[in-house]
């Protein structure tokens, strides 16, 4: 279903991104099943909440790829040419990307992401420990074409793509993302990535339903989004958070459930909710060291090095452009 145009013109809307969000969320919340985009779960809180996950206890992937890349750091360092530009897509909070720059002679740093506020406060943090880097943060959604700072247009390029945020997609999706880097990045660009190994269902079902209810409230804030920003008047209190594991599909998947049957405004659109019916709002998929392989190859891309922790819960590969 399409945004009314009159709905769009009496909310006033600010910007291109909000005119953009409130388009989506009509659209997705029309859908049988509804769904949300998990992009719009980072605005400035967002942000601060997925931080806050990922120092919970249950949450394996972010200090299993920290401890794979401080272990390999020097072997990641050995194939980075000096002097590169190092462009990291959705950068959030800095810990893993210090770890590189701390490892290789980059020249620049290009951070990405939506979250304009929470992005310069980062950069400024950088810019303090990392006197001599250049570095130019974009504001924009990295799953679209943007254009790099013209300040890094002659230096090899290097993505950097770290935590699971690749199983966000859907495999066609991830497919879309890994070309757009890739011609983003241009000839002869090499690419770091984090992907989220399978593994068994009761650590993954733990890692995303936290006792501390962290991830549901992350999960809740998409509404909190809609509600402050659009207008909506979504009650929080009649959603609560779920999240599954779908075996066949290889991905975990996050909802919000309506505890009762409700009626929904947004920009003058309604949406009734049964008890039980669900908010389709993140997919994680959960790749093998193969699967992740040809997903590369098939955006052309070759991975030049794979590296695992012990336990093989968690994979950094190193991709180059395939000639």
């Amino acid at each position: 279903m399409n945004v009314h145009a009159s709905a769009l013109a009496e909310a006033h809307l600010p910007d291109e991104q909000t005119t953009a969000f409130a388009r989506e969320a009509i659209e997705d919340l029309s859908q049988r099943p509804k769904k949300l985009s998990p992009k719009y779960f980072y605005d400035a809180t967002g942000s601060e909440l997925f931080e806050a996950i990922t120092r919970l206890p249950e949450y394996y992937p972010t200090r299993t790829e920290l401890s794979i890349l401080k272990e390999r750091g020097s072997e990641i360092a050995k194939i980075i040419p000096e002097h590169a530009a190092l462009v990291e897509f959705g950068a959030g909070a800095t810990t893993k990307v210090r770890l590189l720059l701390n490892q290789c002679k980059f020249a620049a740093y290009v951070p990405v992401d939506i979250s304009g506020d929470f992005l310069k406060a980062q950069a400024n943090g950088l810019k303090r420990d990392f006197p001599s880097l250049g570095i130019y943060p974009v504001a924009a959604d990295f799953t679209t074409p943007f254009e790099l700072p013209k300040a890094v247009a002659s230096m090899p390029k290097v993505g950097f793509f770290p935590g699971s945020t690749i199983g966000n997609f859907e495999p066609e999706q991830a497919q879309a993302f890994l070309k757009s880097a890739r011609e983003i990045l241009g000839a002869g660009a090499q690419m770091i990535i984090g992907a989220d190994l399978e593994k068994d269902e009761r650590v993954l079902h733990d890692a995303y339903n936290d006792a501390a209810g962290v991830t549901a409230r992350f999960n809740l804030n998409v509404l909190v989004r809609i509600n402050r920003e659009l207008g909506g008047n979504f009650d929080l209190s009649a959603f609560t958070h779920r999240a599954i594991y779908n075996r066949e599909r290889h991905r975990i998947e996050m909802h919000l459930i309506s505890k009762k049957s409700q009626t929904v405004r947004l920009l003058g659109t309604s949406f009734s909710f049964r008890p039980g019916e669900s908010i389709h709002t993140e997919n994680s998929y959960k790749y093998s060291l193969e699967r992740f392989a040809a997903l590369a190859q098939g955006a052309g891309w070759r991975v030049r090095e794979s590296w695992t922790d012990a336990a093989k819960m968690f994979s950094v590969h190193a991709l180059e452009v395939a000639e």
